[in-house]
């Protein structure tokens, strides 16, 4: 089959027509592995991807805070976290939770993350960071439009809600990278963050102003990445859900196929989309991916006051916590715990969330009706996903998104897809890979696979 292909040579912008036609599994079936599976199918490829799960977007993907919001990222190392932090640990309803068990893993990931708490390493995390999330915001554009899916979708601006003058004046470092990277946004005061959110008009006395990005989205997560896997099976991309990923296998610098709980499975690319779960899949080829996960949790309950509702995603900045409006309900999504991969229910956590939704939008859910959920974010020390080929020729990483894999999910597909066909990628990609662990970046924008013929 042969499709045109979008490529970069210097300054020059042409089209050009490759031969393509590669079988390729994903592993991972959340966000990020069908959007990594629909970029790959609409490129030509015979793609077919696996989960654990008996369906697609059933781990973290499930019910997470509801934000598309590129300009609210930013890593969660950052200039005085260390302090914040130890702050955090004593509050009644504290945005971190480190829970005390001796873990390992988790003290050598927490010392890389305090290792990127500097200016300098936070002003490089952030910037390629909105970097891929401004890029992926512009895919999801495009997508939708293609597809038409229907996810309870919102394009209203998303608003960053602060409760003291002290975290006013600290948003000054982010404004400012915003506006190098030219992202529209307002910086509000109490009647405009209430003009933008009715809703915070009984809250007024508890706002000292607010940081709006226009440009931001919201929507069910869950219900887009369903909505799509029906679209990639409609390109025939395959899934194969219930099915255990045992481990890769290597021969002469490839992997030649994946043991699964129904067999070996061999095709010319695997990528690994397995979030937190990716680190104990590629240990044996030994990699090393500092990927931890970081357990949040979310309520959704059933809105009963519309007027009293968000309109959008208001993020409290005291707690850490997004309150998204979902079409007929409010997600209220956010605090960070390193507890391994527990995913026990705690109730303090559910009362932190319900807190923070009824001081800022008291009446507007039926909280007697609140579904509680918590998931595991695959975080990164310095906030920013591993995206392009580790371990073998044909292995290619698209993992570590952290609380941004809803934002990043369509262009980091679509930045994996190029890679694995051997094009160049819109936006610069050599900053996202492995290779930032182990050895500076080298090399071009593309370093993908030559295509076998149709």
């Amino acid at each position: 089959m042969r499709i045109p292909v979008y490529l970069k040579s210097g300054n020059r912008n042409h089209y050009a027509e490759r031969r393509v036609a590669m079988k390729i599994i994903v592993l991972g079936a959340g966000v990020i592995g069908v959007t990594s599976a629909w970029y790959l199918a609409k490129a030509g490829h015979e793609v077919t991807v696996i989960d654990r799960n008996a369906d697609v977007a059933l781990d973290t993907s499930f019910a997470n805070a509801g934000q598309i919001s590129p300009g609210y990222s930013a890593p969660w190392a950052a200039p005085g976290i260390p302090l914040k932090a130890m702050k955090w640990l004593f509050m009644k309803h504290a945005p971190l939770i480190v829970q005390p068990k001796p873990d390992l893993t988790k003290l050598v990931w927490m010392a890389k993350m305090l290792r990127n708490c500097t200016a300098e390493r936070y002003a490089v995390n952030k910037g390629r960071m909105v970097r891929l999330a401004e890029y992926s915001r512009d895919c999801m554009m495009s997508l939708r439009d293609e597809v038409g899916i229907s996810y309870d979708g919102r394009q209203q601006g998303t608003l960053q809600l602060f409760r003291t003058q002290k975290q006013v004046d600290a948003a000054e470092k982010d404004i400012a990278v915003l506006r190098d990277g030219g992202v529209p946004f307002e910086v509000l005061d109490r009647a405009g963050c209430i003009a933008a959110e009715p809703g915070l008009a009984k809250a007024a006395d508890r706002i000292m102003g607010g940081l709006r990005l226009p440009g931001d989205e919201t929507g069910d997560c869950f219900m887009f990445t369903n909505a799509l896997a029906d679209k990639a099976r409609a390109l025939g991309v395959t899934f194969k859900t219930g099915v255990q990923i045992k481990r890769l296998n290597k021969e002469a610098g490839r992997i030649t196929s994946v043991e699964t709980s129904e067999g070996m499975l061999s095709a010319d690319a695997f990528v690994v989309a397995m979030g937190s779960h990716s680190p104990e899949l590629v240990r044996s080829l030994g990699l090393r991916l500092p990927v931890y996960p970081v357990k949040g949790y979310s309520i959704t309950a059933p809105i009963v006051d519309a007027d009293r509702a968000p309109v959008s995603t208001v993020m409290d900045e005291t707690y850490k916590i997004a309150i998204t409006r979902l079409g007929d309900r409010i997600r209220v999504g956010g605090m960070a715990e390193l507890a391994g991969f527990d995913k026990s229910l705690s109730p303090k956590r559910q009362a932190t969330l319900r807190h923070s939704v009824e001081d800022l939008f008291g009446g507007a859910a039926d909280q007697s009706r609140a579904e509680f959920w918590c998931g595991l974010r695959p975080m990164t020390p310095d906030g920013t996903p591993i995206i392009g080929r580790a371990g073998a020729d044909n292995l290619f990483l698209n993992t570590g998104h952290g609380t941004l894999g809803w934002t990043m999910a369509a262009g980091s597909g679509r930045v994996l897809s190029d890679i694995v066909g051997g094009h160049a990628t819109t936006i610069d990609a050599r900053d996202l890979g492995y290779d930032r662990y182990s050895r500076p970046s080298k090399g071009s924008r593309s370093g993908g696979l030559r295509p076998s013929a149709a």
